[in-house]
């Protein structure tokens, strides 16, 4: 599958978050502790908010380890709330519209999991998305459809809602289709302000996902380490798999379940798909 993490909080440069730490992100490019397989080569990607009213991407088929370019956009960029994402296909075309996270105005949204038996199901869930959106879809991999769907059901009012909604969608159409279990995800998505991460599989059995400990209690737990000295009391990572061994600095999302983070604020909010009778 592939590996994310979603930083907000005060601005630090990208390097600190993908080459810094212990386990950093481009360190799981090459050996995933957690990950469905060890190494994401499959290309990567990084967006970040800065002074423009839509979020910077930047988007390679590269792989992350090696790519000269990320190494020195790193050390010069920072900001506030960054997601960044290493790709291993589960079947699509390795190439820069296939990458994540995918961007739709204000909006970043990256995945790791998949549709089951996406050919099958993708020309009806592709038709779902409404006309005005669709020609947005540049690529061809499951996690942009997902994306559009999201949009299509009213992200911009209530992503939790939107989300389900999708979700409902995806397993009402993988089930007339004989899949016995349609999805499989994490999710980060933004829109700059508020960050909200998903853990959901139709098996119960989803990825791993984990959210950030308070930075004020690392501070008082471990005095002498100076990574959480860096960061501000509202700094906020949700990740794949920890970035570091320090205990009692990560905590697990529970399965059927999402984070939403906004400002220093965080909460752990219950998740489940909205099935088409549920919505009306």
């Amino acid at each position: 599958m592939c590996r994310w993490l979603a930083y907000s909080g005060s601005p630090v440069f990208l390097e600190d978050l993908l080459y810094k730490p212990a386990n950093s992100l481009v360190l799981q490019s090459t050996h995933s502790r957690l990950g469905a397989e060890t190494m994401n080569g499959d290309g990567f990607g990084v967006g970040w908010y800065g002074n423009l009213a839509t979020p910077g991407v930047f988007l390679s088929t590269e792989r992350a380890w090696s790519d000269r370019n990320l190494r020195e956009l790193s050390a010069q960029i920072r900001s506030g709330r960054v997601f960044a994402h290493i790709r291993a296909s589960t079947g699509s075309a390795v190439q820069k519209t296939n990458c994540h996270p995918f961007r739709h105005g204000r909006w970043l949204w990256m995945h790791n999991g998949l549709v089951a038996e996406f050919p099958a199901v993708r020309g009806e869930l592709t038709l779902a998305v409404d006309p005005e959106l669709y020609p947005g879809i540049a690529g061809s991999t499951d996690s942009e459809v997902l994306f559009f769907l999201a949009l299509t059901f009213g992200l911009d009012r209530d992503p939790p809602a939107a989300l389900g909604r999708t979700v409902g969608l995806v397993e009402e159409a993988g089930r007339r289709h004989g899949v016995r279990y349609p999805i499989q995800m994490t999710i980060a998505l933004t829109n700059g302000e508020t960050t909200w991460a998903f853990r959901y599989s139709s098996e119960g059995r989803s990825r791993s996902l984990f959210h950030s400990e308070d930075v004020s209690t690392l501070r008082r737990q471990y005095p002498d380490d100076p990574n959480s000295h860096k960061l501000s009391d509202d700094a906020r990572l949700v990740v794949s798999e920890p970035l570091g061994d320090l205990h009692g600095a990560w905590r697990e999302v529970p399965g059927s379940s999402y984070v939403v983070a906004r400002g220093g604020q965080e909460e752990l909010r219950p998740f489940s798909a909205l099935t088409s009778a549920a919505t009306g």
